[in-house]
């Protein structure tokens, strides 16, 4: 029966009797009444039968099977889309029912939307989800991959390259729980992370998407994923997708299955070339481990492995993941993904549906083509080149997952938590993940005089660099848009910013992007700090065949280190070519990847508050012709090896 109205949702009544009442996993704090739509209530509800996949209380598997057992062919062709919020209509969730929606990289309700903004324009395509016949509300997704990127004023973290050098589970996890709320807060269920392809080339645009080139220091590093979701509890079945809390978490996406890390001379969306063992034993490794913490989503590459495309490998995505790795949630694609399946892409559209649904791909991601993909699926199908038995079991495993996130029971945001975004426990966080980052490469000119920390009462110092005064640049791609972008682009302190908070009071700082041979001669400065690196890119934007540092920055960097005691700072999705006679000339150096938000991170290693503890986890060539070049290879000779990284505090390696 339905009790009394919710006090702020016209249409919203109380459940009572036993309808519906939750696990425990999700409650609430904040309101102990669940609230439900009246658009979910049936006619036979209303007269007291409720249909099982309605009830809370009953068990997953049965509810799952119930709703199957009711949709039609068509509304189970709908479950299998993700469309873009851009598409988003009556039409579209109401009568077709899309299962769910994504913004792709950047894609935001307006210009510089508000949190608010964004959990208004969640809830208002879950409404037209709910009313369609069987009210099956949607999953929403978006590309969370260092924070809650895409959302003015979030807490932006390191990305994954950092956090590779921090070596450091635990504060990944913690990123992982931060992250989820601030993406919770929004209306947003599900984010596409963790990345946990294991690069083996930085000339591949997605280097800093990934942790490491170490397989080991990936898998270790996967605790993301209970971050995001939570700890499932103890004997939880495995390969079973887990969600702790409807209000605290989010559903995680583990990418890109499999080998995207391992394409020739770091290709995006190339060809690894390798054995099935070599396969397995670097990049598959840490899908196991995100199975083992119950991951919801899979994510299929672009990449081929041995020139076979990933969206259509029927082994490695049905034999091996679903069948050997015993993963139970829901494999999709990545964006228009299947397209490539045909040149040009998508010509033979029905041919490429085929190939990816029948090698195993559950939810098909695409911009503009969803009517086109439903007309094509249904004909497969009727024609019988699609099993029905394939479609029931992709609808089953994403019915499987919407209900273990709790959307069927609690489908709308939660406004209580929007304090939550960019709050000081997160930036706090994201600043302890930025020290924990940096890599202290050189420290002095010989080993008995280092240069760090730098004196904080110092009587005047000169910041120089086309990234001393970027939060963009700062924070890289994947932020505020797909490419991310320069300047001000969303809130957080630059480098400057944090070196004139952190100085001392007499202390003069002196700021110019490229310092002039006046400046540089006769304002006598203690030190320079001179900030260098790449502009923000994203996938096959970021794939480079030079990786000098970009905006003349070796020469910038000569001309103040002959005059002037400088520290360089890098900032970069990837080891950079540091040219022997800069790396001589300077007295200090730091690797400080893509800090993110915080840059008061940085200030805090500089000024000796902390010490370095960041280990690299990439092989710092001493040019791109050695490239590849790995760990453990014969002759390994790179700049600085993986695992190197000096303290403050000592005269050695860490």
């Amino acid at each position: 029966m339905l009790g009394r109205v919710h006090p702020a949702r016209p249409g919203w009544y109380e459940k009572r009797d036993g309808i519906g009442q939750r696990q425990a996993s999700y409650e609430a704090e904040t309101d102990p009444v669940m609230y439900v739509p009246l658009c979910l209530f049936t006619g036979s509800i209303m007269a007291g039968e409720v249909p099982l996949y309605k009830d809370a209380s009953a068990r997953v598997e049965a509810r799952v099977r119930d709703l199957l057992g009711r949709m039609t062919l068509s509304e189970k062709a709908g479950q299998m889309a993700q469309i873009e919020r851009t598409v988003v209509s009556s039409r579209a969730l109401t009568e077709l029912g899309a299962g769910s929606v994504l913004s792709s990289g950047g894609s935001a309700p307006h210009d510089r939307a508000s949190p608010s903004d964004w959990a208004s324009m969640v809830d208002d395509a879950q409404r037209l989800a709910l009313s369609s016949r069987l009210a099956i509300p949607i999953l929403y997704g978006t590309d969370a991959v260092h924070g809650h990127n895409n959302v003015l004023a979030a807490t932006v973290f390191p990305h994954n390259a950092g956090l590779g050098a921090s070596r450091d589970a635990e504060l990944v996890r913690k990123i992982g729980e931060a992250t989820a709320l601030e993406v919770r807060a929004t209306g947003i269920h599900w984010a596409f992370a963790p990345c946990v392809a294991v690069c083996r080339d930085p000339r591949w645009g997605r280097c800093y998407e990934s942790y490491s080139e170490d397989p080991e220091i990936v898998r270790s590093l996967t605790t993301l994923v209970t971050g995001l979701q939570g700890q499932p509890p103890a004997g939880h079945p495995h390969g079973y997708p887990f969600l702790r809390s409807v209000r605290e978490n989010v559903l995680a996406c583990a990418k890109h299955f499999v080998g995207d890390g391992g394409t020739h001379k770091g290709i995006n969306e190339g060809n690894t070339i390798c054995s099935l063992a070599d396969l397995e034993r670097i990049h598959m490794k840490p899908y196991i481990d995100c199975i083992t913490q119950a991951v919801a989503t899979v994510m299929a590459s672009y990449s081929q492995w041995n020139g076979q495309p990933l969206h259509a490998s029927r082994y490695l995505l049905t034999d091996v993941l679903k069948g050997k790795l015993g993963f139970q949630g829901f494999l999709v694609s990545d964006l228009e993904g299947i397209d490539r399946l045909s040149e040009p892409r998508g010509s033979d559209y029905r041919y490429c549906i085929a190939q990816a649904v029948n090698a195993g791909i559950d939810m098909v991601l695409f911009l503009f083509r969803f009517e086109k993909f439903l007309e094509d699926l249904l004909f497969l199908v009727e024609s019988g080149e699609i099993p029905v038995s394939r479609i029931d079991d992709a609808v089953e495993r994403i019915l499987r997952v919407k209900f273990i996130s709790g959307v069927f029971d609690q489908p709308f945001s939660d406004p209580s938590l929007l304090d939550v975004i960019g709050c000081k426990k997160h930036r706090q966080l994201a600043r302890e993940a930025v020290r924990k980052s940096l890599v202290l490469l050189k420290n002095g000119k010989n080993q008995n005089e280092p240069f760090l920390p730098l004196a904080k009462n110092a009587k005047r110092i000169l910041v120089a660099g086309t990234h001393a005064d970027n939060i963009g640049y700062q924070c890289g791609g994947w932020t505020m848009s797909w490419n991310g972008d320069s300047g001000k682009i969303t809130r957080g302190t630059t480098i400057l910013e944090a070196i004139q908070e952190s100085a001392g009071v007499e202390t003069e700082v002196v700021y110019e992007e490229s310092p002039t041979e006046a400046t540089i001669e006769t304002r006598e400065f203690s030190y320079a700090v001179v900030v260098v690196g790449e502009v923000p890119y994203a996938e096959g934007s970021g794939d480079r065949t030079d990786l000098s540092i970009p905006f003349n920055g070796s020469d910038l960097i000569t001309r103040v280190a002959c005059k002037v005691p400088t520290i360089v700072i890098v900032l970069s999705g990837r080891p950079l070519v540091i040219e022997p006679q800069v790396l001589e000339k300077v007295d200090a150096l730091v690797a400080a990847w893509l800090p993110g938000s915080e840059g008061m991170g940085i200030t805090d290693c500089l000024f000796g508050d902390h010490d370095f503890v960041g280990k690299l986890p990439f092989t710092w060539s001493r040019s791109v012709d050695q490239l590849p070049v790995h760990v453990g290879d014969d002759n390994y000779d790179p700049l600085f090896h993986v695992g190197y990284g000096l303290k403050c505090s000592e005269l050695t390696e860490i």
